[in-house]
């Protein structure tokens, strides 16, 4: 199995995560955000973990694909380029992906269910069309040397596949424990 191989079938287990967190909720239910113990606050909706995860992902992987070809129409985001930020219309920075909101930020995000999953299976299609022009040698590309070790292709995908398959979870935990 070649490592776009590998990398396909990963990511293109994502959308059916969020399918299965958001389908069928109502306005309400993807705008209800969970109380925590003891006071700490509330819990992330799933419109907000729906959309952060398609802006992480839509972000990084755009990102990555700028990297190794800059004229690669997988390096620009699906947010911009297929009008989801018009769409979306949201009160928020068109660059803005979810990274540091505060309560005021994540109940800013409210859009239809249907909408958001479109977006997510956007994001899903432009990195399944990328993906296969993807070669072994690419994943050592350095992404981001401000760290140490710095960052290359191999290990930002792998951190995108993490963190969108973490805040699904988180989506389809919020949904149990709305219809239990």
């Amino acid at each position: 199995m070649k490592p776009a191989d590998l990398l396909l079938d990963a990511f293109g287990r994502l959308p059916d995560l969020g399918h299965g967190a958001a389908s069928g909720l109502d306005e309400g239910q993807l705008l209800l955000r969970p109380a925590l113990p003891e006071g700490r606050g509330r819990g992330n909706p799933v419109a907000w973990l729906l959309w952060h995860s398609a802006r992480v992902w839509d972000d990084h992987v755009a990102g990555v694909a700028a990297v190794l070809d800059p004229d690669s129409p997988a390096a620009t985001q699906v947010h911009v380029t297929e009008g989801y930020a018009d769409r979306l219309a949201l009160p928020l920075p068109v660059d803005d992906i979810g990274y540091g909101h505060d309560d005021e930020d994540v109940a800013a995000v409210r859009a239809p269910g249907d909408l958001l999953l479109e977006y997510l299976d956007a994001v899903a299609a432009r990195t399944a069309s990328w993906l296969p022009s993807l070669g072994a040698d690419d994943l050592d590309a350095v992404v981001d040397a401000g760290w140490d070790p710095p960052v290359t292709v191999g290990t930002r995908l792998v951190s995108v596949l993490g963190d969108v398959t973490q805040h699904l979870g988180q989506a389809a935990y919020v949904r149990g424990l709305l219809l239990g």
